[in-house]
């Protein structure tokens, strides 16, 4: 029975869901978990990642299932949404399915985006938990990461007071004269805070620390986030914890995290984080939640290990990409596919009507206000100018060898003819076509998405990457630029050409993952320019290098990696029943 999601908010749906929501020992029996494999905290549980893997090692994967879509709105389109829905639809199929997210960041929660735990009737609960701070992989990541910062700024501060033989004698470490002026990490919070993005630290006496300019970041964008996501195991990540670049010495050369010898020890404050959490849909669908990476600078993917996990419990396990096409597809078929060796059966392309209006020259919808009537009201003139960057998205989807199914996210605004003129244009470009209701209705709602999915998962696809990982970067970016955004081509600033061509003659960097940087609101670097932009070319301004993750991040415009705290925000509306110690208000 769905509820009422007309009436009543996503934290109201939650906690009625809730009353009969699977508690860890029930899990364990539905899912057929060992008892060493059930991890609890509280009405929660983590699922012990590698005792279920060696366990299943010789079962088959299922059927895997990636979650994209178009270009959207500042309101997003509904990715997380669509992936619950799925998951419920094939749920009441009857089908053995789970699926596996990101973990929302506390910034957006208490900002202007909401939680990202879907919406309705198609929403993951329990949504308090979910929203804050869940089982504590994001606050152990950020002990983790600052960690690091207090010994750089320490080791400095030391330097800084001591001659040589001192140092020694107090430190045993070599002498690492470290540029302050070239200090590439930071500090994280899990918050929107536009007045830390730089800052100044070590103000006061000879013992208050190194004077200089620093910054935070959020939580999210952290590298060691970033190395969640992909790493295959606890020795993978130990391993990487060593070759965090931190800073660079007045020589130019890189001081790591092995040479602060401070990698042991912020993996130690990581071992909890490479479990997934076990948590599930308001029709009580398995859903694991790992991993909460920027979509816009690192993968932005939920976890390989939770992919790995999910295939081996699931006979369809669904997963989700972050941003549009893209950016999430992008990085899913190129960087994750390739990292992970799992090759996808589908690829569902959540699209909207009211997306697609805006595509079409419809007015600007911001965040936090009423859409304006276009978007409500049949248009079907606007709609049909919108559709390119839909067939844009199916095209690069079929580019990767997999024919997509497209989902029609369904609005109650959205006429018969209006998803009429989507359905024949997705159809007419090659790919499958579903609406779905999973907002409104539930698993009931999303019937014919789950069927057109399965449907798609037994088609023979032929899976390939868009660039061999011999190509230089220079060309792979080309590549990515051509067939994925549409550019005419790339320009490269003088500073960013010489920092790529130094980077493709050192053989070191040959396996680092390609990780684009670039507006997720524009095909281009534009986030202005919506539907199909033509005639123009990708700017890049930096490649960023992340030794740890293994990434370099070719950047077309300019990213923040601390967003900043709206005028209206969230947390406005957020308190506690003090009666009953439940949150509200929360979306």
């Amino acid at each position: 029975m769905a509820y009422d999601a007309t009436k009543l908010k996503d934290w109201q749906i939650s906690e009625a869901a809730e009353q009969n929501m699977p508690m860890p020992d029930e899990w364990r029996e539905k899912l057929n978990l060992q008892k060493d494999e059930v991890i609890p905290y509280g009405r929660l549980c983590k699922v012990d990642f590698m005792k279920v893997v060696d366990r299943l090692k010789d079962r088959p994967d299922g059927k895997y299932i990636e979650v994209t879509a178009i270009t959207p709105t500042p309101l997003g389109e509904g990715k997380t949404t669509t992936s619950m829905g799925l998951l419920e639809g094939m749920g009441k199929r009857g089908w053995n399915v789970g699926g596996c997210i990101r973990q929302p960041s506390g910034g957006p929660t208490m900002n202007i985006k909401g939680t990202a735990a879907g919406g309705g009737n198609a929403l993951l609960i329990p949504m308090t938990e979910f929203s804050m701070g869940l089982t504590g992989d994001i606050n152990d990541i950020m002990n983790a990461h600052n960690l690091a910062m207090v010994a750089l700024t320490s080791r400095m501060q030391h330097e800084r007071n001591y001659n040589d033989e001192e140092l020694t004698k107090r430190t045993r470490m070599r002498r690492l004269n470290v540029d302050p002026t070239k200090v590439e990490m930071g500090w994280i919070i899990d918050f929107c805070a536009q007045s830390l993005r730089n800052i100044v630290i070590g103000l006061g006496g000879r013992m208050d620390g190194y004077t200089m300019q620093s910054r935070f970041g959020i939580a999210v964008s952290s590298e060691l986030m970033a190395m969640l996501s992909i790493v295959t195991d606890l020795a993978d990540l130990r391993k990487r914890m060593d070759n965090i670049t931190v800073a660079f010495d007045r020589d130019g050369k890189a001081v790591t995290t092995g040479d602060l010898e401070v990698g042991g020890a912020m993996t130690a404050w990581m071992v909890n984080t490479i479990n997934p959490t076990l948590m599930c849909t308001v029709e009580y669908q398995p859903c694991l939640v790992h991993a909460g990476p920027f979509a816009n600078i690192a993968v932005g993917q939920s976890s390989i290990i939770g992919d790995r996990i999910g295939l081996k419990m699931f006979d369809y396990h669904v997963t989700e990409s972050g941003f549009a096409a893209d950016i999430g597809f992008e990085k899913f078929w190129n960087v994750k596919s390739r990292l992970s060796g799992l090759k996808p059966h589908v690829s569902v392309l959540t699209t909207t009507i009211r997306a697609l209006k805006m595509h079409g020259g419809g007015p600007t919808v911001v965040a936090g206000r009423p859409l304006p009537e276009s978007y409500t009201k049949e248009d079907l003139g606007l709609l049909e100018k919108g559709l390119p960057n839909m067939l844009h998205h199916i095209n690069t989807i079929r580019a990767s060898g997999i024919n997509p199914v497209v989902c029609i996210n369904g609005f109650h605004t959205d006429t018969k003819d209006e998803i009429a003129m989507v359905r024949k244009a997705a159809e007419a470009a090659g790919a499958r076509c579903a609406l779905s209701e999973h907002w409104l209705k539930g698993g009931d709602g999303a019937l014919e998405l789950a069927d057109t999915v399965k449907e798609a998962c037994e088609e023979k696809s032929e899976f390939k990457f868009l660039y061999p990982m011999d190509m230089k970067l220079r060309e792979r970016v080309e590549n990515i630029a051509r067939v994925v955004y549409g550019a005419d081509g790339v320009s490269w600033t003088a500073d960013a050409e010489a920092k790529a061509k130094m980077l493709e003659s050192d053989p070191k960097y040959d396996d680092y993952a390609t990780m684009m940087v670039k507006t997720h609101l524009s095909l281009s670097h534009d986030p202005s320019l919506k539907g199909v932009p033509k005639g123009w070319t990708l700017p890049i301004r930096d490649v960023l290098i992340y030794s740890g993750a293994k990434f370099l991040c070719p950047c077309a415009g300019t990213i923040s990696l601390m967003p900043g705290t709206s005028s209206d925000p969230a947390f406005r509306r957020v308190d506690v029943d003090t009666k009953t110690g439940k949150v509200e208000g929360l979306f």
